[in-house]
């Protein structure tokens, strides 16, 4: 007996399916299987036995249509059916409970990726900010130069030229201080803007994540309403979304 159904269920919603028109066997496989979205499919070996003791009961009928064997259900099969009619009302809630079930799970899936994804893209946004923030470098006193931080004297050297030789011209100088202020500034500057667009990225980033959560949330819904949703689509989505994942991370990471 399948786990699906409880005592006598299955019995039931297999005379239910002929009750609608002939089937055989593989169609009753396929019907259970689309009602269930997928989310239950029966094997030969649950099915076949019970059609046997349907027949043995008089409930049903068949006949050899080529390679298949054809059910039809007997007036002493609508006649149990009609009996039972209250308790197929209550298993078709419990398809339609254990659709929605599987819905859930999807949304939970997806949820969860995306709250990951989100968390990695802010997590790469911050380390590209503190990657380009400048770091301060003074000047080392070297030979014919000065320390604009401060030598072990704190004053600037100041040769006295001899005959030989003249002061250069003062257009020749760059004083020390003004190159460090311009690096300094342009750091700055270079920082501010990639902090900008580091932003910017993650908000639209946030924006496309929300847009495809969305979308796909609404795609799932129709599909679970029509019993159609596959019983691997946890899984796939799961799968396909850990490939995305790894690819992002891979841009953000080279």
């Amino acid at each position: 007996m399948s786990a699906m159904f409880a005592h006598g269920s299955l019995r039931l919603y297999l005379l239910s399916l002929l009750a609608e028109r002939p089937r055989h066997g593989y169609e009753l496989i396929q019907a259970l299987s689309d009602r269930f979205g997928g989310t239950y499919s029966p094997s030969a070996g649950t099915i076949y036995p019970r059609l046997a003791k349907f027949e043995e009961e008089g409930l049903v009928t068949k006949q050899t249509d080529g390679r298949k064997t054809v059910y039809e259900i007997t007036d002493a099969g609508r006649a149990e059916l009609l009996a039972r009619n209250g308790e197929l009302g209550a298993i078709e809630d419990e398809v339609t409970d254990s659709v929605r079930r599987l819905a859930d799970q999807v949304r939970t899936g997806v949820n969860s990726a995306m709250k990951t994804l989100r968390a990695d893209l802010a997590s790469a946004a911050r380390e590209a900010r503190d990657a380009t923030k400048a770091d301060p470098r003074g000047y080392d006193g070297t030979a014919g130069s000065w320390d604009p931080a401060g030598s072990s004297t704190g004053e600037r050297p100041c040769p006295m030229p001899t005959a030989a030789e003249e002061p250069p011209p003062e257009t020749s100088t760059t004083d020390a201080s003004t190159i460090e202020t311009s690096t300094t500034e342009t750091a700055t500057a270079s920082a501010s803007t990639a902090r900008h667009d580091s932003t910017r990225a993650l908000r639209e980033a946030d924006m496309v994540l929300n847009e495809f959560r969305q979308q796909l949330r609404a795609d799932l819904r129709t599909q679970a309403y029509r019993s159609t949703l596959p019983p691997d689509t946890v899984s796939t989505l799961r799968r396909k979304l850990v490939d995305v994942r790894a690819s992002i991370l891979a841009i953000l990471h080279p």
